[in-house]
């Protein structure tokens, strides 16, 4: 329970239950002071710690001015007025509205006032105080931190550190034991040990070892309270891995490994895997072998296979059944990384001994040399022996050899070889000069066995003879200025050789014959200097001079040969530059430039260009003066020597419509004119279904066409194939007809119409004739 408070207003310095406080204004606080405790309920009377000098509490607060005066009221202000604190306005009671958490909030800070009822004026000063919140366990120790991974060498020694872990408790740390932790393993031993006031984790097993077990789980228990009774707790689990440390040392599955190689087994071959197992992990797992003894040191290597960590037994030099079949190896395993720590347990090495029995093979045939050079001059005749290759079969069967020249490698079939005996001929003639090596390759089968074929190369050096003549190395023309001066040098001349002599080559240069222009002049780097012997040349007498020059080698027997050098003669500036070297340019006036020389060129091209558009503007004009038909004033003559085609022709008329009598009758434009107006065809006579009146179609069509206004008037001999039925015309051929010439009369034919008038005539015409 708390202390009931009273204070006079007026007096400053006043007892208050026998103890003494500095002076205050407004309301004065008690000493003695009590904690509130947090978690109290809503309503629950609060005691208050005002700090001054001593924290004091006390249920209410009162003024002196309340004696027994209805007209006072009591008011609060601060953190927490009004929502989690209130005050009874008459008595000055302070109640708490809500429960409260001191790890949400420990202190309070309030403003008190004692106020008039009835004018709400202050009758004293405000006064602060604050309410402290008193702590409870009622937070259970957490690790905030997990899950915990920890990892320890294998093997360590007891009291190593593992690892530390840290709980946290909200409670109070500085009031009570509500936040003093002791920590504790409830699962891990005997193998680990922790500290109860540090938690920090430690060995306390000695020789654990990762190969019989890896890793632990750990569970750590955190208490509040000082680990008493009655206090809260939390737990969590540490995973503890062992690492590996090399304390294993490799071992071979067994202690003899046996293996048999063929002979022919090519080197750096695989012969056979040995493997040394080690029970520690990664890099302290790793493995070297070596071969420390045996007959075989010099003939076997062994290597380590990364991947497999095996040992590789290879082949150093090839194996040779005839001359021995077996061998016998001692095989060592290491550990590439050592702890000096675990040497005293033993070395960290194992061996094992490998036997290798050699099986025979049939090998192919062995060349005496691995390659062979041999040498041929150039002049050496066909079927010359060039050399000798040489092979053998190394089995014990020794079979018989036959040698053969691949003739990928000579295409040109330059050489041949004898099967039985490998000697080289020459098949072609050589020219070092074409080619001075030659690389072939030489086969040599077993006849017992042609599967096994060794092969060699053999390389021929064609040696050099002098065949070749000296020559002019660049071929090239000479120019000379006709200001020239006399024993001027106008060119040097160098020569080449295609030989190759061991000495190097000589150049001896002369004259053809003696010239009466030009002299030479030996140089000392085999080259010859070209000089004038006058100032005479003139383009216009002489523009191109040849000079034949005689060049000897120093070969045996020497060779030589005539070279020419073309002069061309031109004329030079003052300082001896070449300005032109043809005659026509000599030839022009001495003041045309270059420049009017194009000037006058392109004047010509221009011309040119004129004259041929003229040419073709006339052509076009001369094609639109043809005039029209109809602009044509003029009377057009028309001459027509064509007399109708017969049965072929199909152009003038339509032959089809006489052929096939029931057609029906239709328009059909004329195809040998091109009519230059338009009009609507007339309406001719139509022929009934059973028959067709031949004459009547004749009469009408030959009345249509002398009516045509857009046809000239013109003769047409038109062939009918067909006659009609039951025409009463007879045939007009007279060939085919019974009676004599005399009895016909062609009257008839001028009542056809104008155009069978002039037939008539020539019918009575033709038998006057007769009749003469």
């Amino acid at each position: 329970m708390c202390t009931h408070i009273h204070r006079m207003v007026k007096s400053q310095n006043q007892l208050c239950t026998g103890i003494q406080i500095p002076p205050l204004e407004g309301i004065r606080p008690p000493r003695g002071s009590q904690l509130l405790r947090e978690g109290r309920h809503t309503h629950t009377h609060l005691c208050i710690h005002i700090f001054v000098g001593t924290l004091h509490s006390f249920p209410w607060l009162h003024t002196d001015l309340d004696s027994g005066n209805k007209n006072i009221k009591y008011i609060l202000a601060g953190e927490g007025a009004g929502t989690i604190f209130s005050i009874n306005e008459g008595t000055g009671d302070i109640h708490a509205m809500k429960r409260l958490d001191r790890e949400e909030k420990a202190e309070y800070t309030l403003t008190a006032q004692v106020i008039n009822r009835d004018t709400n004026l202050p009758l004293e000063a405000p006064s602060e105080f604050t309410i402290k919140v008193q702590d409870i366990n009622d937070n259970a120790p957490e690790f905030t931190q997990g899950p915990y991974r920890a990892t320890v060498p294998e093997m360590s020694q007891v009291g190593m550190s593992v690892t530390k872990v840290t709980a946290t408790d909200a409670d109070d740390p500085v009031y009570g034991n509500s936040a003093k932790l002791v920590y504790s393993i409830l699962e891990g031993q005997p193998y680990f040990s922790i500290d109860p006031n540090t938690a920090v984790i430690k060995i306390a097993l000695h020789g654990m070892d990762r190969e019989m077990r890896e890793e632990y789980l750990v569970v750590i228990q955190a208490k509040d309270m000082g680990g008493h009774m009655g206090g809260l707790s939390g737990t969590a689990t540490v995973t503890v891995t062992l690492s590996d440390v090399n304390d294993n040392p490799p071992k071979f599955s067994k202690s003899i490994y046996e293996f048999v190689v063929p002979e022919d087994l090519g080197l750096e071959n695989s012969g056979g895997r040995v493997k040394a197992n080690d029970r520690d992990f990664g890099e302290n797992a790793l493995s070297t072998y070596s071969i420390i003894d045996g007959d075989g040191k010099d003939v076997f290597e062994i290597t380590t296979d990364p991947h497999t960590q095996e040992g590789i037994l290879q082949l150093k030099k090839p194996l040779d059944f005839e001359s021995k079949k077996s061998y016998t190896l001692k095989v060592e395993a290491t550990n590439i990384i050592m702890d000096l720590r675990f040497s005293s347990g033993g070395p960290f090495r194992d061996t094992a001994t490998v036997k290798i029995t050699v099986e025979d093979s049939d090998e192919p045939p062995v060349f005496s040399s691995a390659g062979y050079l041999l040498q041929v001059h150039e002049d050496a005749t066909v079927n010359t022996v060039l050399g000798q290759v040489f092979a053998y079969d190394p089995d014990s069967t020794a079979s018989s050899i036959r040698y053969l020249i691949d003739r990928h490698t000579d295409l040109e079939r330059q050489f041949n070889i004898n099967t039985d005996n490998g000697k080289i001929m020459l098949a072609k003639p050589l020219d070092r000069e074409m080619d001075m090596w030659h690389n072939i390759t030489v086969t040599a089968t077993e006849v017992r066995n042609h599967s096994q074929i060794s092969r060699t190369t053999v390389t021929i050096k064609v040696l050099d003879i002098n065949d070749n003549a000296p020559q002019f190395a660049k071929d090239k023309e000479v120019f000379l200025c006709e200001n020239g001066k006399p024993g001027q040098v106008i060119e040097t001349v160098s020569a080449i050789d295609k030989d190759d002599p061991i000495n190097g080559h000589v150049f001896i240069y002369r004259l053809a014959s003696n010239n009466p222009n030009f002299t030479i002049k030996n140089n000392i780097d085999n080259s010859i200097s070209i000089l004038t012997k006058h100032n005479t040349f003139q383009r216009q007498k002489q523009e191109m001079y040849l000079l034949p020059i005689i060049i000897n080698d120093n070969g045996n027997p020497p060779m030589s040969s005539t070279n020419t050098l073309t002069i061309q003669v031109c004329s030079c500036s003052k300082d001896g530059a070449i300005q032109s070297c043809n005659v026509e340019a000599f030839m022009l006036p001495i003041r045309l430039s270059m420049g009017a020389l194009i000037a006058i060129l392109l004047c010509v091209i221009l011309f040119l260009v004129i004259v041929v558009l003229y040419v073709t503007l006339r052509s076009h004009k001369n094609e639109t003066l043809i005039v029209k038909d109809e602009d044509d004033v003029r009377e057009n003559i028309i001459r027509y020597d064509d007399e109708g085609g017969g049965e072929e022709d199909t152009e003038a008329f339509d032959i089809a419509t006489l052929q096939n009598p029931d057609g029906i009758i239709s328009y059909l434009p004329r195809k040998d004119i091109k009519p230059d107006l338009q009009f609507i065809p007339r309406q001719g006579q139509e022929s009934g279904s059973n028959g067709v009146d031949i004459d009547a179609f004749i009469s009408t069509r030959l009345h249509e066409a002398d009516n045509d206004p857009t046809a000239p008037p013109y003769d047409s001999i038109q062939v009918y194939g067909y006659e009609g039925r039951a025409s009463i015309v007879g045939s007009l051929s007279s060939l085919e007809t019974a009676s004599a010439d005399s009895e016909q009369n062609y009257d008839y034919l001028r009542e056809w119409g104008p155009h069978f008038r002039i037939l008539g005539k020539l019918y009575l015409m033709s038998d006057n004739e007769k009749d003469t």
